[in-house]
């Protein structure tokens, strides 16, 4: 998709890999690609000097796009860069990689909705975070 490395993420955090993410073949089953995407979403979102979302808010997942490019192997750590393609009404269109030893094993988009907790409908970003989620926007 985008021509990044990990230095060029608005974002960056990591996660160990754990044993028990590995299958029997030795390396970290594909469904766990998605775990460690989620260590960068959550990180980013709930910063907890400036979260994203109030009290009253939360993000869901609209759609998750996630391409498999090479296995990982334990023992050691997966980087993750993230970084906002999009900014919606409600929604944020984000693009991660991950890495391990310098080289993407992986990269997604993801489309997150801000929703109101009692009703979970749909809510519209407020001003103050669409201005602060722009410092963290990928030129393109």
């Amino acid at each position: 998709m985008y021509d990044f490395d990990l230095k060029d993420f608005p974002f960056i955090t990591y996660d160990k890999i754990r044993y028990a993410d590995t299958d029997r073949q030795g390396h970290v089953n594909n469904a766990v690609f998605s775990t460690y995407l989620e260590t960068g979403r959550v990180e980013f979102l709930y910063d907890k000097d400036f979260p994203f979302a109030d009290n009253n808010s939360s993000f869901v997942i609209a759609s998750l796009h996630i391409n498999l490019k090479k296995e990982i192997l334990w023992p050691g750590k997966v980087e993750i860069g993230t970084g906002i393609i999009r900014i919606g009404n409600s929604s944020i269109k984000l693009y991660q990689k991950l890495y391990q030893n310098h080289k993407c094993v992986a990269d997604a988009e993801t489309i997150i909705v801000q929703v109101d907790n009692i009703t979970a409908s749909s809510m519209t970003l407020d001003e103050k975070v669409r201005q602060k989620l722009q410092q963290y926007v990928i030129p393109q």
